[in-house]
C-alpha cells in the first residue's frame, strides 16, 4: 500500500492499493486533481525560469564571445547593399609611401557605454580594401601643387568601393607621419593647403580642414595602442570573471573613488630605425622633480573614447615614448660606427692592424661563430669575424641604452612611469617578433630563460651550419641571409632594450610577441578612425531616444514582469486550493449531519460530545 499525504491549511491523505483503484477514482478525485494542478504549476514555473535563464545567459555569452565571432565575420565580404552600414577612410602618408584604408561599421546600438563596431572593409574577394602608392608625400615638398594628383588614385580606389549614396557622409582623414614631420612648417602647410583645396572639388567625401594634418609620434603611438586594444576587446567593460581587471584612477576625477575595468595591453614596437612603447597608466603618477613633470606632460596622453564627454568609463591615461636610433638596424649601425672609431684609434695608438685585412679581422662577439662581415666608412674597410659570444655581446651593447641613475627613467634617460608587472600584459611587434620567431622559432609567449638559451646556442653555431640549415628551409620563409647574419646582435639588442632599457624583470611572463592579432595586421589607422569618429554614436543615440524613451525599460523589466506574473499565478492557485479545501470541509459536515439524522441523534448533542 502506498500512502501519500500533504500538509496544507488542512491535512489530508489518500492511499493506493491493488484493490483501491475504484476508491481512488471516486472518493479522492479532488485530491488527484489538486496534485495534478500543483505538478503542472511547478513544471511550468521551472520551465519558464529555465527559458529566462537561457535567454539572458545566451545574451551574456554572446556579448562575451562577440570578439570571437567578429574574428570570423571580419573575413567576410562587406555587404555594400546594407543601407545601415557606414564608412570611413584613412590615408596614412608615410615616409616611403601612402596607403589608404577603408573601414565600415553598422549603426550604433544606442548604448552610450559601447563604442562603434568598426572593422576593415573587404571587397568581393574578401580581401581588405587597401592600396599603396610610392613615393612618400614628403617628396613633393618642392612642388606641393602636384600633391592632389599624387593622392587622387588612392581616393578614386576608395570611391569605387564605398557606395555612391554614402560618399557625402563618409569621413575622409589624411594623416601624415614621419616623412612630413621633418619638413619645415611652411612646406607642410603648402602640401596640406593643396589637399584641402582640390580634394573637395573632385570627391564628395566628408572632408574638412581638421581632416588633413601632420600627426606627432605621440599621436601615432596612441592610435596604435587604441587599435590593438580595440581588436582585443579590452574596451568592452563587461562583468566577466575570466577577464583580468585593473584599478583605475580616472584622470580629472582625483576626488572620486577608483573604478575597476578590463586590463588593457601595452605595446612594444621595434622597427628598423626606432623603438616605441605605449601602455596605460591606471593610477595617478608622481614625479621625482619638476623637470621630470614637464617632460612627462609630453609623454602622457589623456583622452576619452566615449561619445559622452561627461562619462568617464572610457577615459584613459596612456604613456607613449618613441626612441629614434633604437630600432634594430639603426642600433647595429651605431654599434658598427663605434667599433670602427675605437678600433682605428687603438690601431693608431698601439700600432696594430686589427681589422685592416681579412687575415687579421676584428673579432665580433655579436656575429655568429666564423661569420664574416665588413664595415665601410670614408673609403676604408674594416673586416670582422664572429665569435658568437652572446653574453659578451650583451655587455658591449649595454652602454648604448644611455641609461641614467635617475629614478623612473628608461632609454636615453627618458621618463617612464612605473609598470605594475604583476598585473600587466604587453604585445611585442616587428623586431620583437622577428627576433623570436624567424630563426629561433619561439614567437608567442616570451620566456627570458628559454630565449637566452636559444640565442646563445644560435650565436655559438658555426656560420657554415647556419647556412646549411637555411638552404634546407628550416627557418621562416621570409628569413634571409641578412637576418641570419645579424640575428645574434638583434637578439642581444632586443633582450637588453626590454630588460635593461625598459626595466622589465627577467621573470616577466606576460609578453606576447606577434606579427598579427587574430590573424590580421592591426594598423594605427584603425585607432585613428575609432578616436576621430567617437562622437558619431550620439546621432544614433538621439534617434533611438526619439523613437521611444521606454524601449530600454521594456527590455530591462522583462524578467521582473515574468516574476510578477508567476507570483500572481501562485496566489490564484493557492486561492483555488483553499476554496477546494473549504468545499471539502463543508462536504464532511453535510455528511456528518446526514448521519446524525439517519441515526436519530440530535446534532447538538453529538457535536457537544465531540
Amino acid at each position: 500500500r502506498l500512502s501519500i499525504s500533504c500538509l496544507l491549511p488542512a491535512s489530508w491523505h489518500f492511499s493506493i492499493s491493488p484493490v483501491g483503484c475504484p476508491r481512488l477514482l471516486n472518493t479522492t478525485l479532488r485530491q488527484v486533481v489538486v496534485i495534478g494542478i500543483l505538478a503542472a504549476a511547478v513544471s511550468l514555473l521551472y520551465y519558464s525560469l529555465v527559458v529566462i535563464r537561457n535567454k539572458y545567459g545566451r545574451a551574456y555569452r554572446d556579448k562575451r564571445f562577440h570578439r570571437y565571432l567578429a574574428r570570423v565575420t571580419d573575413t567576410e565580404a562587406t555587404d555594400t547593399n546594407n543601407p545601415n552600414l557606414n564608412y570611413g577612410i584613412v590615408v596614412d602618408c608615410g615616409s616611403s609611401g601612402s596607403r589608404i584604408f577603408v573601414y565600415c561599421w553598422p549603426r550604433h546600438n544606442g548604448n552610450p557605454h559601447d563604442l562603434l563596431d568598426i572593422k576593415q572593409m573587404r571587397d568581393k574577394n574578401r580581401k581588405p580594401v587597401v592600396m599603396k602608392i610610392k613615393p612618400g608625400i614628403s617628396e613633393f615638398a618642392s612642388s606641393p601643387e602636384k600633391v592632389s594628383d599624387y593622392i587622387s588614385p588612392l581616393l578614386s580606389f576608395a570611391a569605387e568601393h564605398v557606395p555612391r549614396a554614402k560618399h557625402k557622409e563618409t569621413p575622409l582623414y589624411i594623416l601624415c607621419t614621419a616623412g612630413m614631420r621633418i619638413l619645415p612648417e611652411s612646406q607642410q602647410k603648402a602640401i596640406l593647403e593643396d589637399l584641402l583645396t582640390d580634394i573637395p572639388v573632385h570627391f564628395d567625401f566628408l572632408f574638412s580642414d581638421s581632416h588633413a594634418e601632420v600627426i606627432s609620434g605621440k599621436q601615432e603611438g596612441v592610435y596604435a595602442w587604441i587599435g590593438i586594444n580595440f581588436v582585443l576587446g579590452r574596451f568592452e567593460h563587461t562583468d566577466d570573471e575570466d577577464e583580468a581587471i585593473v584599478e583605475v584612477h580616472v584622470p580629472g576625477s582625483e576626488n572620486k573613488e577608483a573604478i575597476f575595468r578590463k586590463r588593457t595591453v601595452g605595446i612594444l614596437d621595434m622597427g628598423g630605425v626606432s623603438t616605441q612603447i605605449a601602455y596605460e597608466v591606471p593610477k595617478t603618477v608622481s614625479f621625482a622633480s619638476s623637470q621630470q613633470e614637464e617632460v612627462a606632460k609630453n609623454l602622457l596622453a589623456e583622452f576619452n573614447l566615449g561619445c559622452d564627454a561627461h562619462q568617464t568609463e572610457h577615459v584613459y591615461r596612456v604613456y607613449v615614448a618613441t626612441f629614434l636610433g633604437f630600432g634594430g638596424n639603426a642600433a647595429r649601425q651605431r654599434y658598427e660606427d663605434s667599433l670602427f672609431t675605437s678600433t682605428v684609434l687603438k690601431n693608431r695608438l698601439l700600432g696594430k692592424q686589427t681589422g685592416v685585412t681579412s687575415d687579421s679581422p676584428y673579432l665580433d662577439p655579436c656575429l655568429p661563430l666564423d661569420a664574416q662581415d665588413e664595415i665601410q666608412q670614408n673609403g676604408q674597410i674594416m673586416y670582422l669575424r664572429g665569435t658568437g659570444d652572446f653574453n659578451l655581446c650583451r655587455e658591449i651593447i649595454q652602454p648604448f641604452m644611455n641609461k641614467t641613475n635617475e629614478t623612473q627613467t628608461s632609454l636615453n634617460g627618458v621618463y617612464q612611469p612605473a609598470v605594475h608587472f604583476q598585473n600587466s600584459e604587453f604585445y611585442g611587434f616587428s623586431e620583437f617578433y622577428y627576433c623570436t620567431e624567424d630563426v629561433l622559432r619561439m614567437g608567442g609567449d616570451y620566456n627570458a630563460a628559454r630565449f637566452i638559451k636559444a640565442a646563445k646556442d644560435y650565436c655559438a653555431t658555426k656560420w657554415s651550419v647556419l647556412r646549411e640549415r637555411f638552404d634546407r628551409g628550416l627557418y621562416a620563409s621570409h628569413a634571409d641571409l641578412h637576418r641570419l647574419k645579424y640575428q645574434c646582435f638583434k637578439s642581444a639588442w632586443m633582450y637588453e632594450v626590454f630588460h635593461s632599457g625598459f626595466s622589465f624583470p627577467v621573470s616577466y611572463s606576460n609578453l606576447k610577441t606577434a606579427l598579427q592579432v587574430y590573424d590580421k595586421e592591426v594598423q594605427w589607422t584603425l585607432g585613428a578612425i575609432l578616436y576621430r569618429t567617437r562622437f558619431l554614436p550620439l546621432r544614433d543615440i538621439q534617434q533611438e531616444n526619439f523613437r521611444g524613451n521606454h524601449s530600454h525599460w521594456r527590455s530591462f523589466s522583462f524578467v521582473y514582469n515574468h516574476y510578477l506574473f508567476f507570483v500572481c499565478f501562485l496566489i490564484v492557485l493557492l486561492s483555488i486550493l483553499l476554496y477546494l479545501l473549504r468545499l471539502r470541509r463543508i462536504h464532511r459536515r453535510m455528511l456528518s449531519t446526514s448521519l446524525w439524522i439517519e441515526e436519530g441523534l440530535p446534532p447538538q448533542k453529538i457535536a457537544g460530545s465531540l
